[in-house]
């Protein structure tokens, strides 16, 4: 007999402390006598400190914090933020719906500091499933100011929840150049802590059709003498198109839509996702005219500014020439040509992907359902789909695009899914969802199912 929790087990261990782990925390907060408990490896929290750029802002509405859209009189609002920092009157004066960056990751900061549940400089190595307690064992490393291990320990909970966030993604062509310390090639993700080098530098190339590779593009054209710029921007997209900001279009950020792709034949999920690049790749249109606008500005004394910006291109490889500059290979799809870029910095703008938590799932492997793609099954509850002998839930955050779709990374939807989770905890609807959030009616019958859905829960009630 193996020995059992000294303590109770918790409802919910988190892992990892990102902007969505920590809507969850802020929503299981509010439920009386839920035991949880949120460990992050690093000493503190930090939102993409790299892309803190002064006056970029956030491109959803401040609405989008860790708590509003579920329950917006939470002490873990933004708009509470604001109070306790006292500062109602000028943010209302302010008039700003989309506030700066900088100030959102002072809110994270915050709230990640006030609540009782996060555990910062704790590392979660594994997790095994407890078949004889009916419990999840996580065994974790509390760890120094440093990094060192200080010591090690075990856990019991009866449900977790992954939020192990993104990582830089370096294409693979670039990858050997990153790493050398002599080139400067890095991730948007380094851009702050080394823009004063890049600045030194004569001519630079921003990779990436983004927002993060236009808002580093604007920075850097705005910091450049006149006539002097030396900016190439080169992105694989057809064109630098702004990001889908109409008011119906962004409903495919709604609950209602989500529902929708989740129930989708999962070939069809896969054919439609790189169809809606315009949906996450696209940039602002607010920074796309500041760009055009500093370009005019800068062409007013009749002569073109420095600056090259150049959509369909893809980078096929990389090296350092005898001079210590960056040869980049490049290919131009629409055109079916080639040639070769010689630059002296590189930026890549070139997003982020899931971090692979097999390592940490290991002993879970055999228990988990997986698709024809070898991607686990997540279900509409936010759950990986297990085999039935674990009793324990697995929810997972932004690590679902594949099941759930685009609006899996996006802030907007962060209170709706940690609500969809404590309801799955508490077996109740702790915070009441609604039934509709999108006036698009998302395929056939849709209406139909949600009314169902609707008379079924007052009959529930009814009984009640």
């Amino acid at each position: 007999m193996t020995p059992g929790p000294r303590t109770p087990p918790l409802d919910l261990l988190g892992v990892g402390v990102g902007p969505f782990n920590l809507s969850l925390a802020a929503l299981a907060d509010g439920v009386p006598g839920l035991r949880t408990a949120f460990h992050e490896q690093r000493p503190a929290f930090r939102w993409h400190p790299g892309l803190l750029i002064e006056g970029a802002t956030l491109q959803v509405p401040f609405l989008a914090d860790l708590v509003s859209l579920v329950e917006p009189t939470s002490p873990w609002s933004y708009l509470n933020y604001v109070k306790i920092r006292r500062r109602l009157f000028p943010f209302y004066f302010a008039e700003r719906f989309h506030i700066h960056r900088s100030e959102f990751d002072d809110y994270l900061r915050w709230a990640s500091t006030e609540l009782p549940s996060t555990r910062f400089g704790h590392r979660v190595d594994t997790v095994a499933w407890d078949a004889e307690h009916g419990v999840f064992a996580v065994e974790s490393t509390r760890l120094g100011p440093d990094g060192e291990a200080l010591a090690t320990g075990r856990t019991y909970t009866r449900n977790l929840a992954l939020g192990v966030g993104t990582s830089p993604h370096v294409p693979p062509a670039l990858r050997g150049l990153a790493d050398d310390p002599a080139a400067l090639v890095l991730h948007s993700a380094d851009y702050l802590p080394q823009r004063d080098r890049l600045l030194a530098a004569r001519h630079i190339t921003v990779v990436g059709s983004g927002q993060s590779g236009a808002e580093v593009l604007l920075d850097l054209l705005r910091s450049r003498p006149e006539g002097a710029e030396g900016l190439t921007w080169l992105a694989r997209t057809p064109a630098f198109a702004p990001m889908e900001y109409s008011k119906i279009g962004l409903e495919q950020f709604t609950p209602d839509y989500t529902r929708y792709f989740h129930g989708l034949p999962q070939a069809t999920r896969d054919r439609l996702l790189p169809r809606q690049w315009q949906l996450y790749k696209g940039v602002s249109g607010d920074t796309l005219g500041d760009i055009h606008d500093e370009l005019y500005r800068r062409s007013l004394g009749g002569s073109w500014p420095d600056v090259t910006l150049t959509p369909g291109i893809e980078v096929t490889g990389a090296a350092t020439t005898a001079e210590g500059r960056v040869e980049l290979r490049v290919e131009h799809g629409q055109q079916e040509t080639s040639g070769r870029l010689t630059t002296d910095a590189v930026v890549l703008a070139t997003g982020y992907r899931e971090r692979p938590v097999d390592t940490l799932l290991a002993a879970l492997d055999p228990y988990i359902v997986r698709d024809e793609a070898g991607r686990p099954q997540v279900d509409a509850a936010q759950r990986l789909v297990l085999a039935p002998e674990i009793t324990g839930s697995v929810f997972v955050q932004n690590a679902e695009r594949h099941t759930h779709g685009v609006g899996a990374p996006d802030l907007g939807l962060a209170a709706w899914r940690s609500a969809v989770i404590v309801n799955a905890l508490t077996g109740k609807e702790f915070y009441p969802l609604p039934e509709r959030t999108a006036f698009t009616t998302f395929g056939l019958g849709a209406r139909d199912a949600e009314e169902d859905r609707s008379s079924a829960l007052d009959a529930a009630e009814e009984r009640r």
